[in-house]
């Protein structure tokens, strides 16, 4: 029986509900630079995606890219506090699973500053003993590198490890650096979508996990 010792999470839609806050940041970028030209859908679409990859495809200048970036930043950092909620049973999993030992990581899309201030709100940024962003990686996710910078600060071997996300990319990203995934029902791209892309499991709620380790409460 595998004895799983590490566990890697997504941030955004995972871990902390920023769905609001990513859709109000987009649509901000997009009054200025595009506007009337995507939908809610479409951003809903780009979520787990770069800033860097999504605004490209808006414009072809490298400097406006930046500003894009720039302004949505400037945006969501600005409205973390009304905007960033928290999942239930999420806060409680993750300390379970601290005290008892487990090695936490974080692997996200998202750049550091504004990834550790969403962490910090929720107060869920001390259990975890190495945080990997966008900033950290040459390749993010779907690529493995992430993960395997993770695992490497995490002393960790895949066969232990389960990556847990709410997007396709992120269980892409766990498939390819051959660690078990897991999907999390609560994904704002639909259960159903991420179940195409056949994680190992499922979550309805965040402590089911304590069910898959057999960390779960008799």
């Amino acid at each position: 029986m595998t004895r799983w010792n590490t566990l890697l999470f997504d941030l955004d839609g995972t871990l902390i509900d920023t769905n609001d806050l990513i859709i109000s940041s987009y649509e901000h970028v997009l009054t200025y630079y595009a506007p009337d030209q995507y939908s809610r859908d479409d951003i809903i679409s780009w979520i787990g995606v770069p800033l860097a990859d999504n605004f490209s495809s808006i414009s072809s200048n490298p400097s406006q890219v930046e500003q894009m970036i720039d302004t949505y930043q400037s945006h969501n950092l600005a409205n973390h506090e009304t905007l960033v909620r928290e999942y239930d049973g999420v806060y409680d999993t993750i300390k379970t699973l601290y005290e008892r030992g487990y090695s936490l990581g974080i692997v996200t899309t998202k750049r550091k500053e504004a990834a550790v201030k969403g962490a910090n709100m929720l107060g869920l940024f001390p259990f975890f003993s190495t945080f990997v962003s966008v900033d950290d990686v040459e390749n993010p996710k779907p690529h493995p590198e992430p993960l395997q910078i993770a695992m490497t600060q995490l002393n960790a071997r895949p066969e232990e490890t389960i990556m847990v996300g709410d997007s396709q990319f992120d269980i892409m990203a766990g498939k390819n650096a051959g660690v078990h995934t897991a999907g999390v029902e609560w994904t704002i791209k639909g259960a159903s979508f991420l179940k195409n892309y056949e994680p190992d499991w499922m979550l309805a709620r965040m402590s089911d996990l304590l069910d898959i380790v057999g960390e779960a409460e008799e």
